[in-house]
């Protein structure tokens, strides 16, 4: 059971993970995020815990990992609050400016994260991910919905898997877009590093589709954060 004590607890319905979450509070009335999982996955949640304390003692502004340990239902993490608003919420409807300056923030922050890197036995990137591509091209071909102009989209990956080659790999947070930040005092906090992994770096933007949805000031701001607007050709 947790060392800290609560005097409240209450449910959290959002996101997509097995976590069943809370709000809880102290008697001194400080809030944080209580999450418990279920023990089938429980040893993905002790290295998770380990691998957020890396990227909190970087000084990520993120919800930072406070308790773990075993319960009932399985494991249970201890996060801190963040009492702010959902960054897709909010960004879209500030000046360009503050949308561009938030941008800036996050590229960095994604930085920071990507520079820890990889255990020394992470298999290469380029079977790996030609492994996915492999696969996602299987199903696309067993799928008896077609659309025009796959063929084009199918040749142009076989013909660019060269670039796969040779590339280095880091932590990822997995999952990193609009819909998992949030605005606290007037500062991004990263949250929800659930789907993390190691690999590509640069694989890490693959979801900024739904920062540009949201604002497509914010998405170049990221880019031209992270690599401190001087975007290589070869991204």
């Amino acid at each position: 059971m947790p060392q800290l004590s609560f005097i409240s607890k209450e449910p959290i319905n959002k996101g997509w993970s097995c976590d069943k979450k809370y709000c809880v509070t102290t008697a001194e009335g400080v809030k944080y995020l209580l999450r418990v999982t279920p023990e089938e996955k429980s040893a993905d949640r002790a290295d998770m815990f380990r691998m957020l304390q890396r990227v909190a003692a970087l000084g990520v502004s993120m919800c930072k990992p406070v308790e773990f340990g075993k319960c009932d239902e399985g494991v249970y993490t201890i996060q801190t609050w963040v009492d702010g608003k959902d960054a897709k919420e909010v960004i879209p409807f500030l000046k360009e400016s503050e949308q561009y300056t938030y941008g800036l923030e996050a590229g960095r922050i994604l930085k920071v994260i990507h520079s820890i890197p990889a255990p020394e036995n992470q298999p290469d990137w380029e079977p790996r991910f030609n492994a996915k591509i492999n696969h996602k091209i299987k199903m696309y071909n067993e799928c008896p919905i077609k659309f025009d102009g796959a063929e084009n989209i199918i040749e142009y990956i076989k013909s660019n898997r060269h670039l796969l080659a040779n590339r280095p790999q880091s932590f990822q947070h997995g999952d990193y877009h609009i819909g998992n930040m949030m605005i606290e005092n007037n500062k991004i906090v990263i949250i929800d590093f659930d789907r993390y992994d190691f690999g590509d770096p640069w694989e890490e933007f693959n979801r900024i589709v739904w920062c540009a949805q949201a604002s497509h000031i914010f998405a170049s701001g990221i880019i031209n954060g992270y690599f401190d607007n001087k975007v290589p050709f070869e991204f």
